[in-house]
């Protein structure tokens, strides 16, 4: 008898599998980080933010940080088994630059997680409990929350294009020409990311402030990188 998760296919979707999986935690919980409780947290008084910082916050951001180690891995592992089994010219068709586009945004999402977000949230938590148990603010505390809230907010921004790219790797191919520089197409797409995420290092919030904002901003990028992919490709 054969078992089909057993075959090479089974493989490939249970890699899938867990992929989509910790994909939903990892971007389910950023969206509600942006559009929920970053709202609410604005209209919430002092002591109320503070308890939701030092008993809430550090429950989501597990959730949220393993849900993004998890898809990342598991996506390293879903294109090197593509590879070993397609070949590495798979990455030169319609499928192989719609598919690393994405997972060039997603692996910056990801190291936004475990360089920026995390680290700074870590103080922002330890100043809640801090307050809460009578003991002197920590002063960069401020400061930590602003970095961690523009990365997160750049990470809002990049999973709208993400999301598209790794969708149209299978369901809008594009026309590959003869003469593809893979390398020309991921320097003209590197600049433009590149500049973004030296934003939510270095940066400010600008439009990325609001809801509204960030979301306008992820579609019309969106919309940028796939003409940029279109032309050179």
């Amino acid at each position: 008898m054969n078992v089909g998760m057993l075959s090479s296919g089974g493989i490939e979707m249970f890699l899938r599998w867990v992929h989509y999986f910790a994909g939903v935690i990892w971007i389910g919980i950023l969206y509600y980080f942006n559009f929920v409780q970053g709202e609410w947290f604005k209209e919430a008084d002092g002591t109320t933010k503070n308890n939701a910082i030092n008993k809430l916050v550090p429950r989501a951001l597990k959730w949220f940080r393993y849900g993004a180690l998890f898809t990342f891995l598991s996506g390293v592992f879903i294109l090197k088994y593509k590879a070993m089994t397609a070949g590495w010219d798979i990455f030169t068709t319609s499928w192989g630059v719609l598919i690393l586009t994405g997972a060039a945004l997603g692996t910056i999402m990801f190291l936004n997680v475990w360089l920026i977000i995390w680290p700074n949230q870590k103080v922002v938590i330890q100043n809640a409990t801090n307050v809460i148990e009578g003991k002197p603010a920590i002063p960069e505390a401020a400061a930590c929350g602003a970095k961690a809230g523009l990365a997160s907010r750049t990470n809002t921004l990049f999973s709208i294009p993400m999301l598209f790219f790794m969708g149209a790797a299978s369901h809008l191919p594009i026309e590959v020409s003869d003469n593809f520089s893979g390398w020309c197409l991921f320097a003209v797409l590197g600049a433009v990311i590149g500049a973004l995420e030296l934003n939510a290092i270095k940066g400010k919030l600008g439009p990325l402030t609001t809801i509204k904002g960030v979301t306008h901003c992820g579609l019309a990028l969106t919309v940028v990188l796939y003409a940029i992919i279109e032309i050179i490709c």
